[in-house]
């Protein structure tokens, strides 16, 4: 039995997808083995199953990423690096001014502090939507969740920045117990 699965991604989201002349669509299934089946008008994706159990969850990934707002150059980590994963948190159930000042705060003025998250954590964010999206190694994925929880709870900005750096630290000083 083949397995596959389907994704619904946004109309804007499409052709980022696909990519100039396919490339990208074709770069994903080079990578993972798996066969992807795009209807435009809808913006269904089916991902079809090859030979690789992980590559078809790999595949999911970078579909899913680029479908939350990442550039492809930057889903496609997730295809290059066993210890890069992708996370979504889910802000829908938000009212819509709720979600602005959400957003707002996430992203902090000019994208200040989502650069700020981006550089301390060693991760990428995304705000598209009604998604958070953030793509890195697993335990600064985590840490960055967390980070983001906290402004959603409406933390201070000062307090989150220092939660990260401790965070920070820790991750440093786990990675430097392997050597």
């Amino acid at each position: 039995m083949q397995q596959e699965i389907e994704i619904r991604i946004p109309e804007d989201r499409i052709g980022v997808l696909i990519g100039k002349e396919g490339e990208i669509k074709k770069r994903i299934q080079e990578k993972t083995g798996c066969k992807i089946k795009i209807n435009s008008k809808t913006g269904d994706v089916k991902i079809v199953r090859g030979e690789d159990a992980i590559g078809f969850l790999k595949a999911k990934s970078v579909v899913e990423a680029i479908a939350k707002g990442f550039n492809p150059e930057i889903a496609m980590k997730l295809l290059e690096d066993d210890f890069y994963v992708f996370e979504s948190i889910d802000l829908s159930d938000l009212s819509q001014k709720e979600l602005e000042r959400v957003k707002g705060r996430v992203i902090g003025k000019e994208g200040k502090f989502r650069k700020i998250i981006e550089e301390t954590l060693n991760v990428h964010v995304s705000v598209y939507d009604k998604y958070v999206s953030i793509i890195g190694p697993f335990e600064n994925v985590a840490a960055a969740r967390e980070a983001i929880n906290m402004l959603i709870e409406g933390a201070q900005h000062s307090t989150v920045q220092r939660f990260m750096e401790k965070k920070k630290r820790e991750i440093s000083m786990r990675s430097m117990e392997w050597y």
